[in-house]
């Protein structure tokens, strides 16, 4: 079996789609275990918008278990569909923004990856405002010193730092984060399931007359997590997998309990809470109920666990995507560790502490558009290509993915249709973005765009020529455009 090769010489400017931290992953080089990516998800979960949305259940008149039992289904649905999107990562070592190249072109992939970029950015910015906000309360209380910007600029600075430092310290500090947050969220339970109780509220039978359908909640949670499920090949890239892992399971083994049991069942968790706070104090906000509820030395430990539930989901969920994707943007001017710094000023500059008065509005927006990018990936890596792709034309700037200037319409057709009826329909946007988006991307490439823009590895006899991991294989960039295609 030969191997696929490109030629320095068929590159116009192999720099312009290459830098090393968004080359395909060797296998070897994949450090990140299956409870690593399990406590990252622990991690991952813990929200502001997770409180926020088990609180609008219960103020809608459910009862705690139904929203909490709506939650945890509707992540269940949310974390398959991340581990199909998984696969990319797992199989071929590839991020989110250079895999796009194939459905929407090697300029056509900036639209879709920068919006996901910016959401992830302005992620950072609120999380880090929620953790500036708990450092405030610890310095209020040890120096009596007020102010949050001071501690806003210096808890970004950290996660900033700690991200730079590769993928290995973003799992360390998710395996001592994630028990923290277990903490913080029995604690959380059980005081205030005891103010309840004063007030002569029982937190699992108060119900009220319903203002909101199941069915709004449930696609609720798929649109503000239809962010993370497109580009969560940004982490499993970097996951333990087998080489001539030839089945779907024994590929992604690593990631099937961070997607389907740490994700719901801490979603799950999280929206219960944020339903339990406002039932007994009238306030979701956990970071301003602890400061109501605790004090003392309760009151510091407390706001540290906080710290660290923000800066252990900053740095796998956000910032690193954030990088990646302006990496992406211009790899011969930014390198990884110049992104995430961008990333996170980026975050600041969508001014998070006005963003979190309206971040329901914004998630659904952009969960409307997402949904629609979700579809178009499922199609093109699973019915189109059937796994298969020419990894080394995704970094040929005049190769089979440049399409027309650098565009494929299929994909941008799709998403902008997909997106706009969506978004015109926002409260089930992720059902409909979805499929539409799914639909549209293989009519468009199969009536237009694949008559005139061969895709080689969908007619390949060989197959094995176009996997890595299921044949036991990598991508190996040698330099100047070139790559190999070798054994792992």
């Amino acid at each position: 079996m030969s191997d696929v090769r490109t030629s320095p010489a068929a590159f116009a400017r192999p720099d312009d789609l290459i830098e090393e931290s968004i080359l395909p992953t060797r296998i070897a080089d994949r450090s990140i275990s299956a409870m690593g990516y399990t406590w990252m998800f622990v991690g991952i979960a813990v929200i502001i918008a997770g409180y926020s949305l088990g609180a609008s259940g219960v103020g809608a008149g459910m009862s705690l278990g139904t929203v909490m039992l709506t939650v945890l289904m509707a992540n269940l649905l949310i974390g398959a569909v991340m581990l199909l999107s998984a696969d990319i990562g797992t199989e071929h070592g590839l991020s989110f923004a250079v895999y796009l190249r194939a459905p929407f072109g090697t300029r056509g992939t900036h639209f879709p990856a920068l919006m996901r970029g910016l959401v992830a950015a302005a992620w950072f910015g609120v999380q880090t405002y929620l953790g500036a906000l708990a450092l405030n309360g610890i310095g209020q209380y040890f120096l009596g010193f007020d102010n949050w910007v001071v501690w806003y600029a210096a808890f970004a600075a950290l996660q900033i730092v700690n991200t730079a430092m590769g993928i290995k310290s973003v799992e360390r500090l998710a395996a001592l984060a994630a028990p923290a947050i277990l903490a913080i969220s029995i604690w959380m339970y059980f005081r205030l399931e005891g103010v309840a109780d004063q007030q002569g509220i029982n937190i699992w039978t108060q119900v009220g007359t319903p203002q909101m359908s199941l069915a709004v909640l449930f696609v609720a949670n798929l649109g503000f997590w239809s962010t993370l499920a497109v580009d969560i090949p940004n982490l499993t890239r970097f996951v333990r997998t087998t080489p001539g892992a030839t089945s779907f399971w024994k590929r992604n083994r690593s990631v099937f309990a961070g997607q389907l049991i740490a994700l719901p069942v801490t979603q799950a968790l999280i929206a219960g809470l944020g339903g339990i706070s406002l039932l007994a104090t009238g306030n979701w906000n956990p970071v301003e109920v602890i400061q109501s509820e605790a004090t003392g030395v309760t009151l510091i430990v407390l706001f540290a666990l906080v710290v660290l539930a923000q800066w252990s989901t900053n740095n796998a969920a956000n910032l690193i995507p954030s990088a990646l994707t302006l990496v992406n943007l211009a790899p011969r001017w930014i390198g990884y560790r110049r992104a995430v710094v961008l990333a996170g000023i980026v975050g600041t500059l969508c001014f998070p502490w006005a963003l979190l008065n309206n971040l329901f509005v914004f998630l659904s927006y952009c969960g409307a558009f997402l949904s629609g990018i979700g579809g178009i990936m499922m199609a093109d890596y699973y019915v189109l290509r059937r796994r298969r792709l020419n990894v080394p034309q995704l970094y040929d700037p005049m190769g089979q993915y440049r399409y027309v200037g650098g565009f494929n319409p299929a994909g941008i057709v799709a998403w902008v249709l997909a997106g706009s009826v969506a978004a015109s329909f926002v409260d089930y946007s992720f059902v409909i973005g979805f499929p539409l988006g799914f639909v549209a991307y293989l009519v468009l490439m199969k009536a237009v765009v694949m008559p005139r823009f061969t895709q080689i590895e969908c007619e390949a006899s060989d197959p094995a020529r176009y996997l890595a991991t299921s044949v036991g294989k990598n991508w190996v960039h040698d330099g100047g455009g070139a790559f190999r295609h070798e054994p792992a």
